[in-house]
């Protein structure tokens, strides 16, 4: 008893107890700011600095900057040093905004130093949450602003000086305060909240049940299981490895039990769960700095990704039910099979909130800040409808701190981003680059797409995909534009490969959460994955040079193109994994993959001839076959 009276006195965790409570305090407070901004606008600057001096102190206080072998918190003061630092050059941007504006770029001593401030921890979060990747980038821009003077030909400007630099990226609209944090600010960090508040209400466990009740019975059932419901959860989550966690904890020892190995589950799961961030409603965080970036809205990047985020996963599907066929998989008994009726009874009524975003955005066509705002509204409403999942005050509470935190790593890279931009903006880098490309390239599309791509993965693999995807679009998306691609295309495309990176190696992230729940080896699950993902790597090309896959064009149009890329990639697939009704062999499967993507290629003539190609190696497989 003494013993444990002493360990209740200890110093050390009294404060550890302090520390958590601050941190749950200040997670839940951002939550309700939030909320309240939404229909209470403040002044923008003041909205983003408030917003960023949220994200980096709770990011500081909630990720340490080291623990010891116990898992105990290590340089505690440092830690609560750097979160009370964040919020001074936030408070000064509310106080003297407006003595900002009028003295027109002249900085201060005081600003100066709350510049490099805010600059070196928003670069120290960064590391922490996202490793030295991105870091690196973002210094490298800013050595590049300084030392620009000293860089020869076509790269090279005249250099700018400290001030001068941090007059760009803390106090003007142009830097760390840009597109993307302020997309962050307006209704990213809602629209987290809503996919959190669904989860916490049961809306993630409703999605698995709905997809194991409809496809559970077929071959290969649980690895269907997996690509439907990934494809529900990841309407609201639009994180890949947080889909993973969620639906691979349900699917992944599922499919191991009906016959799959580890880390063919594993990657299935990883595969399905990337797709997340393509579709809508909710895609992935840069889906919404898309619309800022080409001067359009959310409703049409996401009418626009519907179709591509549809066949991603119906390319994932496909290549399921074959290896499903080749490994002689059945589906689950019929008795361990729930209910889809009795699940829709229990749990249909979450729905309703998904809904209520779509007629938002679609219909009614309001700003994606009030569609995210009622969207929250609705689900904690529709939660009440029935006694399983209603929330009460702590379940709604813990949703708000559940939400801050997510939000955290998308503040970090957007702050990290608007690091890059004020450097590009300020030298002229993303014209000057775009032009070496455009050069480079030779007037070949094909070959600066290609580039696109590789330089999407690479970046991919050591950043968020929001991360990526703002290097990429002030760097190579404006190259793009030049060769004639259209500016949703462009941008998607990068946007695309960014989200691919995940299951892409030798760092696939969502491979690898994946091979820890299944127990496998992560570079094997790695490449297992990226080879299930293989046929859908076809689809940014697609809508690149076939823009009706966009939806743009007219019905026909449309309806022939999805036509001709469902049997493309249904082909592709096939070819990939060397069956169809049997082993195709060498010559067979050659042609197979000729003929698929003649069919992706747009253009009535290849479309023919793909389908002559195709429809002779199926009849070939199905009727003609050697016995």
């Amino acid at each position: 008893m003494i013993e444990a009276d002493e360990k209740e006195t200890d110093p050390k965790i009294t404060v550890n107890k302090k520390i958590k409570f601050i941190i749950i305090f200040l997670a839940i407070i951002w939550s309700l700011f939030q909320i309240s901004v939404a229909v209470y606008p403040i002044a923008t600057n003041s909205l983003l600095a408030i917003h960023l001096s949220f994200g980096l102190a709770l990011g500081f206080l909630k990720f340490p900057l080291k623990k010891d072998r116990d898992g105990e918190r290590k340089y505690l003061g440092l830690d609560v040093a750097s979160a009370f630092l964040s919020i001074l050059p936030g408070i000064y941007i509310c106080i003297f905004q407006e003595d900002i504006m009028m003295r027109m770029g002249r900085v201060t001593t005081i600003e100066l130093i709350l510049g490099i401030i805010l600059i070196l921890l928003i670069l120290e979060l960064g590391r922490r949450l996202m490793g030295w990747a991105i870091v690196i980038v973002a210094l490298l821009a800013i050595a590049y602003t300084y030392f620009g003077n000293l860089i020869p030909g076509i790269l090279g400007h005249r250099g700018f000086n400290i001030g001068r630099i941090v007059n760009q990226l803390f106090l003007t609209n142009e830097g760390i305060y840009t597109i993307p944090i302020g997309v962050s600010a307006s209704f990213v960090y809602l629209f987290i909240l809503f996919g959190v508040i669904l989860q916490s209400c049961g809306g993630g466990e409703f999605f698995i049940k709905l997809a194991t009740s409809v496809l559970g019975r077929f071959r290969g059932g649980p690895a269907k299981i997996a690509v439907l419901s990934s494809c529900l959860f990841g309407m609201i989550s639009g994180s890949a490895v947080a889909n993973v966690v969620v639906t691979g904890s349900f699917t992944i020892p599922l499919m191991k039990r009906t016959g799959f190995r580890p880390h063919i589950a594993g990657a299935v799961e990883a595969a399905a769960s990337s797709g997340g961030q393509f579709m809508p409603p909710i895609m992935g965080a840069a889906a919404f700095i898309i619309p800022d970036m080409i001067g359009s809205t959310y409703f049409d990047v996401a009418k626009a990704a519907f179709l591509p985020g549809l066949l991603y996963f119906l390319a994932i599907f496909f290549m399921v039910d074959f290896e499903a066929i080749k490994m002689n998989l059945s589906g689950l008994p019929k008795e361990e099979l729930p209910s889809a009726k009795t699940a829709i009874k229990e749990s249909g009524h979450l729905l309703l909130p998904v809904l209520v975003l779509i007629y938002l955005l679609a219909v009614v066509r309001t700003s994606p800040t009030l569609a995210a705002f009622w969207s929250v509204i609705s689900v904690i409403l529709a939660s009440m409808l029935r006694k399983s999942t209603r929330m009460n005050f702590w379940k709604i509470l813990s949703a708000l701190e559940e939400g801050a935190y997510a939000a955290i790593i998308v503040v970090s890279a957007c702050a990290l981003g608007g690091i890059i931009i004020g450097c590009m903006m300020l030298t002229g880098l993303g014209m000057s680059l775009s032009t070496i490309l455009v050069d480079f390239s030779h007037g070949s599309l094909m070959l600066l797409l290609l580039l696109t791509m590789i330089a999407s993965l690479i970046l991919g693999m050591g950043m968020t995909t929001t991360a990526c995807y703002i290097i990429l679009a002030i760097l190579v998306a404006p190259a793009l534009t030049k060769m004639g691609v259209n500016s949703m295309g462009a941008h998607l495309f990068i946007f695309y490969f960014g989200i691919i990176s995940a299951i892409t190696p030798p760092v696939a992230v969502a491979a690898y959460a994946a091979a820890g729940i299944a127990g496998s080896d992560p570079m094997k699950t790695g490449y297992a994955a990226w080879r299930l993902g293989l046929s859908a790597f076809i689809l940014p090309f697609m809508f690149v040079y076939g823009p009706t896959l966009l939806l743009k064009g007219s019905f026909l149009m449309v309806l022939l193109t999805i036509v001709t890329s469902v049997l493309g990639i249904y082909a592709l697939s096939a070819a990939i994994q060397n069956y169809m009704f049997g082993n195709l062999g060498s010559m067979k499967r050659i042609v197979l993959f000729i003929g698929s993507i003649l069919l992706i290629i747009p253009g009535l003539k290849t479309d023919l001839i793909g389908f002559f190609l195709v429809f002779s190696i199926f009849l070939s497989q199905k009727y003609w076959k050697a016995k």
